[in-house]
C-alpha cells in the first residue's frame, strides 16, 4: 500500500489552492447537528417477481421503510448525543468528488459530537480487511477538500464479497468498535454493502452499513438515485475533449475520429457527452442490444453515414462509442461469455481459442489480432471482461475502412479515401477537480451518511432528490439498498425464471425518456450539419459554474416528490370516502380504484418491468 496515502500535501497550483477554500452548500435540513426523521411505508423491489427472492436472501434488511430527513428545530443537546465511531472506505473506481463525501461525513460527525472519531481505511477494501486505518482530522482533510482522485485513502480490489472478505471486514468493525461503516462506490460496491449489512446483523455486530453512490459511470440510477457523484465532472471534462476533437476534424477536413468513452456496460457518459458536444454520430449500447444489431450491421450504418456526408463534400466526422458497446453486440456478448467460462475453469489463455465452440471460434478468427488478444485478458474483480482494455474504437475503424474500400471497388462509393484517428478517453477525467455540483452533492451525502448511522439504520444508501433544482430545494433521504435490487433473468416474459443472487444492477439509458427523445430529434442535424458545440472547461465561478448534466435537468426524476403527491391523494380519498358517504361517491371510488389496481397489475408484470439492460441478451 502507498505510504503517502493521507499524508498532508502542498497544493502546488493556484487553482487547487482556491478550490480548497470553496465551502460546499448544504440543503436546509442538513445545516444543524441533527435531523428530524419521517418514516415512510415499507419498500419493495423494482421487479415484483424478484421480491420473494430478495426477501429470502435479505430477511433482516428487506422491506425497510424509506426515510426522509427534515429540519430539526428542537434537536438533542450536545450532552444527549453520544460520540460515534465511524469507518469509511473507497470501494469503487476513483471518481471526482469522492473526497468531499469523507469531508462531509467528518464535519457532520464532529458537529454531532466533537468527541466522535472517523477512521479512513488506507488502500481501499484491502485496508479494511487488514484493519489499516488513518484517523481523519481537519489537518488531514485540509489538502484534499474539493480535490480530485482518491489519493486521501486510495482504493484496491473494490470487493467485499467472499466469506473470507466479509469475515475480515466484520473482524475489523468489531476490533475498532465501529458504530458505522460508510462504503463509497458504485453498483457492485453497494450490492456488497447490502450483503455486509445483512451479515453483520446476523452475527450480532453493532456496526451499521451505509452506501454512498459515487461512480463516474453514472449507471447507479434508479427510483431513489438520480445521478452519482463524479458523473457531472467526468462528462464535462470529456465533453471538452470531444468538442476539441470536433473542431480539429472540421479544420483538417480529412479524418474520422472514433472516440471511445468510459462507462462500463451502460452508455450514460457517451450519451451525456453527445448532448453537450454534438458529434456527428453516437452508437448507444442500449440501442444495439434492443435492436439486436450485429457487428456488421453497425459497420454498415456507420458507412452509410460516411457516404451521406461524402455526398455533401464532407470527409471528416466524429463518432462516439461507449466503453460497453462490445458487450451489447449479440455475437460479441456470446463470445465474451464463452471466454469468461474458460477463465472461470482456469483454462490457460494460450489454449482458449482451441476450446471455443465452432461458431465462436469462427468469429474469434475473423476479428483482428489485437482484439483477440484483448478479449483473452483476465477478468475484472467482478468477473466481467476488461472493457477498458478492449479497443472497440479501433475495431470499428478497421472494419469501416475495409467496408469503404469494398464499396469503392464495387462502384458504390466514389469519394475520397476513408481515413480514421482513434482515441480512448478512459482515465483523463477521473482525477479532475470536481465541479461545484459534485462538490455540493458529495458533501451533502457525507452528512446524510452520518445521520443514517446516528439513527441506527443499516443497509441503507444516502440519497438526494430534486438535484436539478437549487441546493436549498434538494430532498435528503435514506433508501434501503434491497429496494434497488433485482435478480438476473434469461428472458423477459411470463416464463422468465429469476436466477442468481439479488444485486443492484447497472441502469441502462431510458430509450423512452425525454433526453433520448431530444437526441433522436437532433440526430440528423448532428450527422450532416456539423452542429458542433463547445462547452469549454469546467467553470468554478461565474456563468456556467452551476451547470448540471443535461440528462439530469431534462428528465422528471422527483420520485420522492411523486411519493408525497400519491400520499396526499390517498389521504384525500380516505377523507372523502367514509362510512356515511353517498352510494354514488362510494361507487365512483370503487370503480376508480378497480381501474387503478388493474393498470398497476399489468404494469407489474415482468414483461414490462424496468429491468437491467443485459436481461435483453
Amino acid at each position: 500500500m502507498n505510504a503517502d496515502f493521507g499524508a498532508p500535501k502542498e497544493l502546488a497550483g493556484g487553482l487547487q489552492q482556491r478550490r480548497a477554500l470553496y465551502q460546499p452548500r448544504l440543503p436546509p435540513c442538513l445545516q444543524g447537528p441533527t435531523v428530524r426523521l419521517e418514516y415512510g411505508d415499507a419498500t419493495t423491489t423494482i421487479d415484483p417477481t424478484s421480491a420473494h427472492v430478495v426477501a429470502q436472501a435479505f430477511p433482516r434488511t428487506y422491506g425497510q421503510p424509506l426515510v426522509t430527513f427534515l429540519t430539526d428545530a428542537a434537536g438533542k443537546t450536545d450532552e444527549q448525543r453520544p460520540p460515534i465511531r465511524v469507518g469509511v472506505v473507497f470501494s469503487g473506481r476513483q471518481s471526482p468528488g469522492g473526497h468531499n463525501v469523507v469531508w462531509g461525513l467528518h464535519d457532520a460527525l464532529k458537529a454531532y459530537n466533537p468527541q466522535s472519531v472517523l477512521y479512513g481505511f488506507v488502500g481501499g477494501t484491502e485496508g479494511l480487511f487488514a484493519n489499516k486505518t488513518l484517523e481523519i482530522t481537519d489537518d488531514v482533510l485540509a489538502s484534499y477538500k474539493n480535490q480530485g482522485g482518491f489519493d486521501l485513502l486510495g482504493r484496491s480490489i473494490d470487493q467485499i464479497r467472499t466469506t473470507k472478505q466479509v469475515n475480515a471486514a466484520m473482524t475489523t468493525c468489531r476490533s475498532l468498535n465501529l458504530d458505522g461503516l460508510v462504503i463509497i462506490g458504485g453498483v457492485t460496491s453497494n450490492s456488497d454493502a447490502a450483503q455486509l449489512a445483512e451479515t453483520l446483523i446476523q452475527n450480532n455486530c453493532k456496526t451499521k452499513v451505509v452506501g454512498v453512490p459515487v461512480s463516474l459511470n453514472g449507471d447507479l440510477k434508479n427510483q431513489f438515485v438520480e445521478t452519482t457523484v463524479g458523473f457531472d465532472t467526468v462528462c464535462k471534462v470529456n465533453s471538452q475533449l470531444v468538442s476539441n476533437v470536433c473542431l480539429d476534424a472540421i479544420s483538417a477536413g480529412k479524418y474520422y475520429y472514433f472516440v471511445r468513452l468510459m462507462g462500463r456496460k451502460a452508455s450514460h457518459v457517451a450519451f451525456e457527452c453527445a448532448l453537450q458536444s454534438h458529434p456527428n454520430m453516437l452508437i448507444l449500447g442500449e440501442e444495439v442490444a434492443l435492436s439486436k444489431l450485429t457487428l456488421m450491421e453497425i459497420i454498415n450504418k456507420i458507412c452509410d453515414g460516411v457516404q451521406a456526408r461524402a455526398e455533401l463534400g464532407k470527409y471528416h466526422g466524429v463518432l462516439l462509442i461507449p466503453e460497453g458497446l462490445i458487450e451489447s453486440i449479440p455475437e460479441m456478448y456470446a463470445l465474451i461469455q464463452e471466454i469468461n467460462i474458460l477463465h472461470n475453469n482456469n483454462v490457460p489463455v494460450a489454449e482458449m481459442s482451441s476450446q471455443l465452440s465452432p461458431w465462436a471460434a469462427a468469429l474469434f478468427q475473423f476479428l483482428p489480432p489485437f482484439i483477440r488478444r484483448e478479449l483473452l485478458l483476465h477478468q475484472e474483480s467482478d468477473n466481467s471482461a476488461q472493457l477498458s482494455q478492449i479497443d472497440t474504437e479501433q475495431l470499428l475503424a478497421h472494419l469501416v475502412e475495409a467496408e469503404m474500400i469494398k464499396r469503392t471497388k464495387e462502384g458504390r462509393y466514389k469519394g475520397r479515401k476513408f481515413s480514421s484517428v482513434c482515441h480512448f478517453f478512459g482515465y483523463q477525467a477521473r482525477g479532475s477537480l470536481p465541479s461545484n455540483f459534485d462538490c455540493d452533492y458529495a458533501y451533502a451525502l457525507g452528512h446524510i451518511s452520518l445521520h443514517i448511522i446516528a439513527t441506527g439504520l443499516t443497509g441503507y444508501m444516502a440519497t438526494v432528490a430534486n438535484l436539478k433544482d437549487p441546493v436549498d430545494k434538494w430532498r435528503c433521504a435514506a433508501a434501503p439498498l434491497t429496494a434497488m435490487m433485482s435478480v438476473k433473468r434469461h428472458l423477459r416474459g411470463p416464463g422468465a425464471i429469476p436466477i442468481g443472487k439479488p444485486a443492484i444492477h447497472p441502469s441502462p439509458i431510458d430509450l423512452k425518456g425525454k433526453a433520448y427523445e431530444l437526441l433522436r430529434e437532433k440526430a440528423s442535424s448532428f450527422l450532416l450539419d456539423d452542429f458542433y458545440r463547445t462547452p469549454g472547461g469546467i467553470q468554478f465561478e461565474g456563468p456556467g459554474s452551476d451547470a448540471k448534466p443535461i440528462t439530469l435537468t431534462i428528465e422528471d426524476q422527483d420520485y420522492m416528490g411523486d411519493i408525497e403527491i400519491l400520499k396526499e391523494c390517498l389521504s384525500k380519498v380516505k377523507t372523502m370516502v367514509k362510512p356515511g358517504c353517498s352510494r354514488e361517491v362510494l361507487k365512483a371510488a370503487i370503480s376508480s380504484m378497480v381501474s387503478v389496481t388493474d393498470v398497476l397489475t399489468v404494469m407489474s408484470h415482468p414483461l414490462n418491468a424496468e429491468l437491467p439492460l443485459y436481461h435483453f441478451n
